[in-house]
């Protein structure tokens, strides 16, 4: 069952390219969409996958090691009280054909 969420982190985009650049650029297996907007307070991920089991094994076996190293470069503590997710009800991904890189 498809498997979806908002999370919204207080990170920027320094932060995030680091951690990125950790994941390597294969696409994740099960990884249907991720895409990162700015916030106020930080960055927020939407993110879509082929299961919740395809993620979770994904986050922990390559996001949170890489989002520890780069933190701790920051002296910053790896702390999930800080960052809100909410599980979402997908009801169509549509995804456009461009390889244009943004950012």
């Amino acid at each position: 069952m498809t498997y979806a969420f908002i999370q919204d982190v207080p990170a920027n985009a320094e932060i995030y390219s680091m951690i990125k650049a950790k994941l390597g650029t294969a696409t994740p297996t099960g990884l249907i969409a991720h895409i990162v907007i700015t916030r106020d307070a930080g960055l927020r991920y939407v993110d879509v996958w082929e299961t919740e089991e395809a993620w979770v094994q994904y986050r922990d076996e390559h996001v949170e090691p890489a989002v520890t190293e780069v933190l701790a470069g920051f002296g910053l503590p790896h702390d999930h009280s800080i960052v809100v997710t909410e599980q979402v009800e997908v009801i169509d991904v549509w995804l456009g054909e461009s390889t244009a890189k943004i950012g």
